[in-house]
């Protein structure tokens, strides 16, 4: 072969990028994975009825492609939120979802701005379309900047409310500010929104330029099967589904989707648990051990920990993480952030998994602590 070497004919911008790094999936046995706020429990017996009635006992409906809009599932959403079915769009994931709105609506000529710490995925899918992006670094105080957000210019704005990886919730009422005076498409990117107080859902009405975006992966215990969907104005879900491909999500997927949404009593159940979970373990974070830990409105806390010394920073962070991973407790830490370096982040877990970490944490800060 002559010439250049194949990967050097990539896109210059696309050859600059940073791949998003997913949480660590281990393989084996023992584990206690509480990396990728995934559900601790299984989702509705409802969705294995759908999958299996969808399958049939010679798998032949496998043959065929699934519907390309999914109706069902659109017009079940739809209930769910009160909206019509020409307000949402179903995606492989809210991460496709998102993908769609970047490539929608940002590019060289159009910025894309979120706040400083949000989902890291967010700089990778700018970065895929070339486009600009305009941050806005958040403190402990995780007060939104509203006015500057509000007249920064971009096309679209991406908040993770409740925020990653800290839980925090934002309000509606500074969302519907923000709304009320910015120029562009304002996404509230609401992943962990059945765990929070308050929901953007609400604002659609009167806000064309407002889209909510929500996942099936945390609540509905679905994070396998890889569905997530779009509310908004129907002119905007006109624009995103010219670029969606046109089986973007399977017939399983779908099936198992619409039996998950129809089982509100199950998973209020789901999540009244993990928000006992979640509370419980951040106040014996708080008081017990004495970390700083953000108020969280997700099925994750997000805690500073501190070792026999009291000492506590990103070094302390990195300490306790590889610990616990040597114990094979698996969490997050984010050390590209000044914010959030200095904490982890931990998912919620079952009653078990809870237990294993709270006694590897206490092993940890009963270890000899590290010059």
């Amino acid at each position: 072969m002559t010439g250049p070497a194949p990967g050097r004919l990539a896109l210059a911008h696309v050859s600059r990028l940073h791949a998003y790094t997913p949480g660590i999936q281990p393989t084996g046995e023992g584990w206690v994975k509480l990396n990728t706020n995934e559900c601790p429990y299984p989702p509705s017996p409802r969705v294995a009825e759908a999958i299996l009635g969808a399958v049939g006992t010679d798998g032949a409906s496998l043959r065929l492609y699934p519907d390309p809009t999914s109706s069902p599932l659109r017009a079940a959403a739809a209930r769910v939120h009160g909206v019509g079915p020409e307000n949402v769009c179903i995606g492989n994931g809210s991460d496709d979802i998102l993908n769609l709105l970047v490539r929608c609506f940002c590019g060289p000529g159009a910025a894309a701005a979120f706040t400083l710490p949000s989902y890291s995925l967010y700089p990778v899918l700018v970065g895929i379309q070339d486009g600009a992006v305009i941050t806005f670094p958040l403190d402990r105080g995780m007060r939104l900047p509203v006015e500057k957000i509000a007249a920064c210019g971009a096309r679209i704005f991406f908040l993770t409310s409740p925020n990653a990886p800290t839980g925090v919730g934002f309000a509606n009422a500074d969302i519907r500010r923000i709304l009320d005076a910015f120029g562009g498409l304002l996404v509230a990117d609401e992943a962990y929104a059945p765990f929070a107080r308050e929901n953007a859902a609400m604002l659609l009405s009167g806000h064309p330029n407002l889209v909510v975006v929500r996942t099936l992966s945390k609540a509905y215990a679905l994070a396998g099967i890889r569905v997530g969907y779009a509310l908004a104005d129907p002119e905007v879900i006109g624009v995103i589904d010219r670029v969606r491909d046109s089986y973007n999500v399977s017939r399983l997927s779908q099936v198992a989707a619409v039996a998950a949404l129809g089982d509100p009593g199950y998973y209020a159940g789901v999540v009244s648990r993990m928000k006992t979970t979640r509370d419980c373990f951040a106040d014996n974070c708080r008081t017990r051990r004495g970390w700083f830990t953000f108020p969280s409105e997700a099925n994750f806390v997000c805690t500073e920990p501190r070792d026999s010394l009291g000492r506590a920073g990103p070094s302390v962070a990195r300490a306790a993480y590889d610990f616990l991973f040597s114990r094979k407790v698996l969490v997050r830490h984010f050390p590209s952030d000044a914010l959030t370096a200095p904490f982890l982040r931990i998912s919620v877990g079952s009653d078990g998994e809870m237990l294993a970490l709270d006694q590897t944490l206490d092993a940890w800060q009963k270890a000899p602590p590290h010059a």
